[in-house]
């Protein structure tokens, strides 16, 4: 137990997720518990974390959820370890909730992005189909994230672009897409910004001036791809080419390495596999698998193309460890253990001038 690398997780304190602060310290080392001093509160370690107050083991649980992430369907769980569906489903919910806070808190930061490649994935449910539209980093293969939808559209698109936009700095950046023309609209609206005039009102927005979008439309016969059509529908050719190979070296505008994630999803979401009887029931449950799917792929696997050489060894990267967001692997349990710090404190906005006591916390803890 390391009170120095613990926060409050208490949303009433003004201390919450402030480490190395001083206000934590050990409160019980047999129950494993934390105690702060700024608002007396006591809390577990597990708290915050999708491991928190389960009966079951935690190596169990872990082994379970790493089976869930590599494509292995809730019913083979069921019977191998006798634990009923429900539960299995439940902590599916619980993992794929906590990846998507890991995701927005750490992979949901502006960097260079260079080429973003998007696509759809048709899903078929018990009743009903539902749309999964992603998102891939080209040259570090950073999952940008993902969007559930029943209808592919352009909301579902949207969406999708504003997650891609949280993620980008202002620059030079070439999305790749297919022949769907949401993506042209929801792209511009998505990567613009205000202008300043001077003059009172709403100020316009503009479309970034480096922001590059080309699109590639496969035509088909009898399920096979007879041709091959490359657009650029935003920016010139040749600063679309130079950009394609500055990030993804030799080739032509393309969707390959997205159509490739799209086929380890289908191999490790269970739900997601053609011709199979393991479908999602519902929209949530597919979406947890997905956050867990994706998580796990950028943090818990090494990538074959991100190996780099270490003096005379070959050294594994994650698309995590490519982008700079952490410097090793981590493990499934490493994951879920991670503790995502709530939003700093604010102070209550309240008529009349503050108490001594409130301009004192708001000196100590919104520095």
């Amino acid at each position: 137990m390391d009170p120095i690398q613990t926060f409050c997780p208490n949303m009433a304190c003004p201390a919450r997720g402030q480490v190395g602060r001083g206000n934590i310290s050990v409160h019980s080392q047999k129950e494993r518990r934390f105690l702060c001093r700024q608002c007396g509160k006591t809390f577990a370690e597990r708290t915050g974390t999708p491991l928190y107050r389960l009966r079951t083991p935690s190596e169990t649980v872990t082994l379970v959820v790493t089976l869930l992430a590599h494509g292995c369907p809730v019913q083979a769980i069921v019977a191998a370890f006798g634990f009923d569906e429900r539960t299995v489903a439940d902590w599916l919910g619980r993992a794929g909730g906590h990846c998507h806070a890991v995701h927005e808190h750490l992979v949901e930061t502006p960097r260079r992005l260079a080429q973003v490649q998007a696509d759809e994935l048709r899903v078929k449910m018990q009743g009903a189909i539902v749309w999964m539209a992603m998102a891939l980093m080209i040259p570090t293969r950073l999952w940008l994230g993902g969007e559930v939808s029943p209808h592919r559209d352009l909301p579902l698109i949207r969406r999708l672009m504003q997650r891609v936009r949280r993620c980008a700095l202002a620059g030079r950046l070439l999305i790749c897409t297919d022949g769907l023309c949401s993506y042209v609209r929801a792209t511009r609206e998505a990567f613009r910004d205000h202008i300043s005039t001077g003059w009172r009102g709403r100020q316009p927005l503009r479309v970034w001036g480096r922001l590059l979008i080309a699109q590639v439309v496969k035509r088909y016969d009898k399920r096979r791809v007879v041709e091959v059509e490359r657009r650029v529908v935003h920016g010139r050719a040749d600063q679309v080419e130079k950009a394609r190979a500055a990030s993804s070296g030799e080739g032509v505008i393309n969707t390959a390495y997205i159509e490739r994630l799209n086929g380890t999803f289908r191999e490790r979401l269970a739900s997601l596999a053609r011709r199979t009887r393991g479908l999602a029931r519902t929209a949530t449950r597919l979406e947890a698998g997905m956050w867990l799917v994706g998580t796990v792929y950028n943090f818990c696997t090494p990538h074959a193309s991100l190996h780099e050489m270490a003096g005379k060894a070959v050294r594994n990267r994650t698309p995590a460890m490519a982008a700079g967001i952490t410097r090793r692997c981590w493990s499934v349990r490493e994951l879920l253990v991670y503790h995502v710090p709530p939003p700093q404190w604010t102070p209550p906005k309240k008529r009349g001038r503050r108490s001594r006591e409130m301009l004192a916390l708001i000196e100590q803890w919104c520095q």
